[in-house]
């Protein structure tokens, strides 16, 4: 291998090297001026927040004082108002009862409870219509007795409450039977010419009956449509020949899951809490702070905390003593030594609480078969599903007619159980299915009232578990544009129609936008659908961008609460509950600051618009980040107008970042203020025409938005 050979040094002359000298020590010169400028710029920004905060802490008791007296005046007054409706409303709901004589017993009342039961339960010589108007009463009875168990605090009161909604219950399905007897035993006298059996639907207020008669026995027949109802059947070939019937109730309400719920309640012991302590927060370099804040959630219902067996002049005791608290929280932000670095307090969603919070159901991952009443809610009511042996029918002869007595309805076997497994029936005419009996096939219309986003989950009754279940369903086909799914199921069963109770979480969006004085528009763009709440002082009207029917709903005005159950009631569910963050990602924000800001868009809604910013999610879990101005026109939002507002556990301040910035940044908007509210900072830049508005908002306005936004939560669920 030959010797490598040396590269020769280039070696540089004196002017190169001295030329080289002078470039590195003008680039030094250059680096250290920009080092000192950077250096100056900082300290500038330092002198600038300190003055800003130095100011900010001056003007902190002012804003928290001014704050406290708007909270403190809005929440009087809408407690007062919430008394005299409640009072007002106890009133007239007592005389109408009175003057509407309709049966219904008062669920609170125990004898009266009992006594309709017991002569309802004996009370059998009466005609079909009058049986349904009876079943009315007993739905309306059902529905209170399940509303005073959620809301009992008496802990006796609840198995009183829970056995009488049982019997009732029980009472009402056997009711159910009776109607269906009555017409099957004059089925023969009803038959159609076309099929030359009998078929009829009997269309009630919260009920849907189809009747089929096998009396012509056609070895052919494989099912029949009941096409006013939406609904069919298919057969066995092995049932085409047999003396049976087909019933299929449909009840717009469910009542089986409320069995559920009450016999897999989950055994949790009780553990006193004990209050957190307050930790100190850490100073950050701007000057803000983070700490963890004590915070027990609360239900976020707006109804009043109102008993209807109180006096009216307990309510100025009950608004002295809660209004009392709320000044107490206040006065110990604005009083205590030293600066506070919680301005936060109990707002009124977490004031107006009334019911504790629903229990969850008993877990179900052992078995997966097993549908998760938390996840998955029933919609559109119960399919009873039944297979009876036809009644004997009248026979006429010469002017008299026999019937033979039969004790009521029976089911018809099916499938039939045998030890070979064989086959299905005792006609040996009949071909053995391979050991197995064939499927029997439903098709439904989805109900109009009630709205599908996506494909339904069929669920079947477990009567001995008292559980939905999903096995034993096969086949199953959804035809989404005709709203139509057709399925199997193994026998004759009791089956529902259900959705994910949180497939529109997390929000895609959402936007609070002013219409004018005590007017605004709530926009939430959920996962599958986008809904608009439409808010005048205590009323709301929604409209939905998408969906068939819900012509009941759509562009009604209701309360606030009536708006929510009854979306919930129609699949349009966008309120978080205690158990939604379990099964959605979230943006997790303190629970205190988070509520704190709900307080103060209510306060301003009247003209100022609010929006969702990407940012939320990039600015910690004790600071919150949202796109706000002032809009004192109907129109949407230009684009430009909006500003990005940091709240922070102590300051609120504008951005300088936009929402199309590359990366976010605390820095504050220039010649903007630092404040310790965030309606504060929105005043900075506000005229004088919206402040007037804003200042003018009335209680139950606020209070409703108030009441949508902790209802919906979008700082935490977008």
């Amino acid at each position: 291998m030959p010797p490598k050979k040396k590269k020769k040094k280039v070696r540089m002359s004196k002017a190169e090297r001295l030329k080289k000298q002078q470039e590195e020590e003008e680039a030094a010169r250059r680096q250290a001026e920009k080092e000192e400028q950077e250096r100056l710029e900082r300290e500038r920004k330092l002198e600038e927040i300190q003055r800003l905060e130095e100011k900010a802490e001056q003007n902190r008791d002012f804003e928290l004082t001014e704050l406290r007296h708007l909270l403190e005046e809005n929440y009087s007054a809408i407690i007062r108002w919430k008394v005299d409706a409640a009072e007002k409303a106890e009133v007239v709901f007592t005389w109408e009862r009175y003057m509407l004589c309709d049966g219904v017993p008062d669920a609170k009342d125990q004898r009266a409870v009992n006594t309709f039961v017991t002569l309802w339960k004996d009370y059998s010589d009466i005609d079909i219509e009058e049986e349904l108007q009876l079943c009315n009463c007993a739905e309306k009875l059902i529905e209170a007795l399940d509303e005073l168990m959620k809301e009992a605090k008496d802990p006796e009161l609840v198995p009183k409450y829970h056995d009488a909604l049982i019997e009732v219950q029980e009472i009402l399905h056997a009711k159910h039977l009776f109607i269906a007897e009555k017409l099957l035993k004059g089925a023969s006298d009803n038959i159609d010419p076309d099929t030359r059996n009998m078929q009829t639907v009997s269309k009630h207020k919260n009920v849907t009956l189809c009747l089929w008669a096998n009396l012509f026995k056609n070895p052919s027949f494989t099912g029949f449509d009941f096409q006013e109802a939406g609904l069919s059947f298919k057969l066995p070939e092995e049932l085409a020949v047999s003396d049976i019937a087909v019933r299929i109730l449909h009840t717009y309400y469910d009542h089986l899951s409320i069995l559920s719920r009450l016999r897999h309640l989950p055994q949790k012991p009780i553990v006193e809490e004990t209050p957190l302590p307050v930790q100190q927060p850490e100073e950050s370099q701007d000057g803000d702070c983070t700490s963890e804040l004590p915070f027990t959630p609360r239900s976020s219902t707006s109804e009043p905390p109102v008993k209807s067996t109180s006096p009216l002049s307990s309510e100025e005791s009950m608004i002295s003593e809660q209004t009392e608290e709320l000044s107490g929280h206040i006065c110990s932000l604005v009083l205590s030594d030293g600066p506070t670095k919680d301005p936060s307090w109990p707002s009124l969603a977490q004031l107006n609480s009334l019911s504790p919070p629903v229990p969850e159901f008993e877990e179900t991952e052992n078995d997966p078969e097993v549908v998760n009443l938390v996840q998955y809610t029933t919609l559109g009511g119960v399919f009873y599903y039944d297979l009876l042996q036809l009644p004997p029918q009248p026979i006429r002869r010469k002017g008299y007619t026999i019937l033979q007595m039969a004790d009521g309805l029976k089911v018809f076997p099916y499938p039939i159980e045998r030890p070979n497994k064989t086959e299905c029936s005792d006609d040996p005419a009949e071909k053995p299915n391979n050991g197995a009996c064939s499927p029997v096939g439903v098709s439904i219309v989805l109900p109009e009232w009630v709205l599908f986003m996506e494909m339904p989950l069929v669920a079947r009754w477990d009567a001995a578990e008292a559980r939905w279940r999903k096995d034993g369903i096969t086949n199953i086909s959804y035809e989404e544009a005709e709203g139509k799914i057709s399925f199997e199921m193994e026998s004759f069963q009791i089956f529902t129609l259900m959705h994910n109770t949180f497939a529109n979480f997390p929000f895609r969006g959402w936007e609070l936008r002013p219409l004018g004085q005590n007017s605004a528009i709530y926009t939430v763009k959920a996962a599958l659908i986008q809904i608009s709440i439409t808010i005048e002082n205590s009323q709301c009207m929604l409209q939905v961008a998408q969906g068939r029917g819900l012509s009941h709903l759509v562009g009604k005005w209701m309360s606030g609460p009536a708006l929510q159950k009854a979306m919930v009631k129609a699949g349009i569910d966008i309120f978080v509950n205690e158990n939604t963050h379990k099964y959605v990602s979230i943006c997790k924000k303190n629970p205190r600051i988070e509520q704190f800001a709900y307080d103060q868009m209510a306060l301003f809604a009247s003209a100022c618009a609010f929006s969702w910013s990407k940012w939320n999610a990039t600015c910690g879990e004790d600071n919150l980040v949202l796109q706000g101005c002032e809009h004192l026109k109907t129109s949407l939002v230009p684009e430009d107008s909006w500003n990005i507002y940091f709240m922070g556990s102590q300051r609120s301040r504008q951005l300088e970042i936009t929402e199309n910035s590359e990366a976010f940044s605390i820095d504050h908007a220039a010649g903007s203020e630092f404040h310790s509210t965030l309606i504060h900072v929105l005043q900075d830049g506000m005229s004088p025409d919206g402040i007037g508005l804003v200042r003018k908002s009335h209680y139950c306005f606020v209070d409703t938005v108030q009441s949508l936004l902790s209802a919906t939560r979008p700082l935490v669920f977008s």
